[in-house]
């Protein structure tokens, strides 16, 4: 019998086509949001394919009796229960490094802009206003320090493209061993504090845990050199929203970018709704045309592996 694989959110095309040689494949990305059209759909499900979306939880499991492996398109896993998956011998597979560049040129270009502080000038350009003076006291990235909070795959990607850019490097990732060969291209500091009062640019590259929530407010903001910017596309939770909304308008941080939220899609009455110097992008640091293509294709070979 031809075993079934579920894909809940969107995939790339040719990835779906090449499961569908050899299995059974339902593709629908809207199905995420189907919650009981999805829960029928795994019932004789043998492999289940989603992005973030997707909440692969004890509920969802427990109708799932066939279920052999989870395929994450990305590599964040706070919507899968992953304790629950080893209960029931199902593996979880992420695409881990495979998005790794798309997010380390969405931090650069961001921290690049972010510093200039040009981003937000269009509609005063396009009404005449001329703020050239304003404009003038941008700052560079050469000589710069980028701080990266987790020196993962995706961290150590940004720290390789912030090093291009003559930017000095410093990381802290408490669980990465301090005999890594990938400290040889960054500072490693002992703890957040160093790192924060350091940076110029401090970007997220960890996972939120209940340890983590929050975990940059508004103490470690204030010890933040005034002017610096900050950049997550780790994940909603590790910033506190209020306090970010607090320091930019109180002009103690210069600016920042936020992809992920703790509630998505964002609500139309959250905080961070008309805050100055904030520039928001729905989740998508991580998903370009290529991006797309290599995680798709990963997840799908690794899918096909486990159930062949």
């Amino acid at each position: 019998m031809t075993k079934k694989i579920v894909i809940s959110e969107f995939m790339d095309e040719a990835a779906v086509d090449s499961l569908r040689t050899s299995f059974d494949v339902l593709y629908d990305p809207e199905l995420a949001l189907q919650r009981p059209a999805l829960a029928r759909a795994l019932q004789d499900a043998d492999g289940l394919i989603v992005r973030n979306r997707t909440q692969v939880d004890r509920d969802l499991l427990a109708g799932a009796g066939k279920l052999v492996a989870v395929g994450r398109l990305g590599v964040g896993l706070e919507n899968i229960d992953q304790d629950c998956c080893a209960r029931q011998g199902v593996a979880v597979i992420p695409a881990v490094g495979a998005n790794a560049a798309a997010v380390a040129e969405y931090v650069i270009s961001m921290a690049m802009v972010l510093m200039r502080g040009f981003l937000f000038s269009s509609a005063s350009v396009a009404q005449g206003l001329w703020p050239r003076a304003q404009l003038a006291s941008g700052l560079e990235a050469a000589g710069k320090t980028m701080a990266i909070v987790g020196f993962g795959s995706v961290g150590q990607s940004v720290g390789k493209l912030a090093q291009a850019m003559n930017m000095r490097v410093i990381a802290y990732d408490p669980v990465l061993p301090s005999t890594h060969p990938a400290w040889i291209n960054a500072v490693r500091c002992p703890d957040l504090d160093a790192l924060f009062r350091a940076a110029d640019v401090v970007t997220l590259h960890l996972p939120f845990t209940p340890e983590n929530a929050n975990l940059v407010s508004d103490r470690e903001l204030a010890i933040m050199k005034k002017g610096a910017v900050l950049i997550n596309t780790a994940r909603g939770g590790l910033v506190s929203e209020p306090a970010l909304v607090r320091a930019l308008r109180s002009g103690m941080l210069a600016a920042a970018a936020v992809d992920v939220f703790e509630q998505e899609p964002l609500p139309a009455d959250s905080v961070l709704a008309d805050c100055p110097n904030l520039f928001l992008t729905p989740h998508i640091a991580g998903v370009t045309q290529e991006s797309n293509v290599r995680v798709s294709s990963l997840i799908a070979q690794r899918i096909a592996e486990v159930l062949s």
